[in-house]
């Protein structure tokens, strides 16, 4: 299990990604739905200031505060620069929990800004579209990898092995950049050139059906296979679904997963918490 994730648009949404102990988005009902695995997160990442995005913190920091866990875990909480809405909620639940056991360290960051994690990775923050005037960002683990210098590529595994032991593996290897995620927050189709090269995908699709939306503030189905013209990740993760679609999800995951043979797709259903 990488993921454990609750999204239902409009409702709430938030995704845990256990690995490197991260929390995207922290809607209603999270501290209940995770119980004690809420003691483990370490960084807290809010996408946009909208309600379901959001509603959960409050219940988040109390529960860490006074359940029966490890409360002295240090949290982080970081939100798009800008967000006056998120800003004065986070004061707000401050002045209501103003006896934490806990140090929270709060932080504004913006497109580009990169958050150092554990085991070679970090986290880079990029700019999304959402709605008019709403401050919204999206998030990319990048793990920091070794791979033959492209000179050595065609050796075999013994010349390699005598190169390394005459002149050491920093001769041989080159360090690169690997994306591992790549998450959308609310938003329009991420562009390629952002995704591209990244194992998982994680996408917002509101709406399965092109005919329902009215404005261009949410991804549809049929934006999600235009992207993936351009890109060819491992796994494709979609979530923020309209609960409109209940009876259509496995049928739109069937059309994908034909249309799209060399990529894993999962569709978040709205109804329930899925274990990813």
């Amino acid at each position: 299990m990488e993921f454990i994730i609750r999204s239902k648009a409009l409702y709430t949404t938030w995704i845990y990604y256990k690995p490197n102990r991260l929390l995207f988005d922290v809607g209603e009902g999270i501290s209940a739905a995770l119980g004690n695995k809420i003691y483990s997160i370490e960084k807290l990442f809010i996408t946009h200031s909208h309600v379901d995005h959001i509603a959960g913190l409050w219940g988040f920091i109390n529960t860490r505060n006074n359940a029966m866990g490890s409360r002295e875990k240090d949290l982080e909480i970081y939100y798009p620069k800008g967000s006056k809405n998120i800003e004065d909620y986070l004061n707000f639940i401050k002045k209501m929990n103003k006896y934490l056991r806990f140090k929270l360290y709060i932080k504004e960051v913006e497109h580009g800004d990169i958050i150092p994690l554990k085991n070679n990775r970090c986290l880079k923050i990029f700019k999304t579209r959402h709605t008019p005037g709403e401050k919204s960002i999206g998030f990319q683990i990048i793990e920091k990898r070794k791979r033959l210098k492209p000179e050595y590529r065609n050796f075999s595994g013994k010349e390699i092995k005598e190169i390394i032991l005459e002149n050491g593996k920093d001769e041989v290897l080159e360090e690169y950049e690997k994306k591992i995620i790549t998450i959308s927050g609310d938003s329009l189709p991420i562009s390629p050139d952002i995704i591209e090269d990244s194992d998982t995908l994680v996408h917002e699709c509101t709406f399965i059906k092109e005919s329902d939306r009215k404005l261009r503030n949410h991804t549809s189905l049929d934006e999600i296979k235009k992207l993936l013209t351009y890109i060819s990740p491992k796994r494709v993760i979609l979530y923020h679904i309209s609960s409109r679609y209940n009876r259509l999800i496995n049928k739109a995951e069937k059309e994908l997963t034909e249309s799209f043979k060399n990529i894993e797709f999962h569709i978040v259903h709205p109804e329930e918490i899925s274990i990813i």
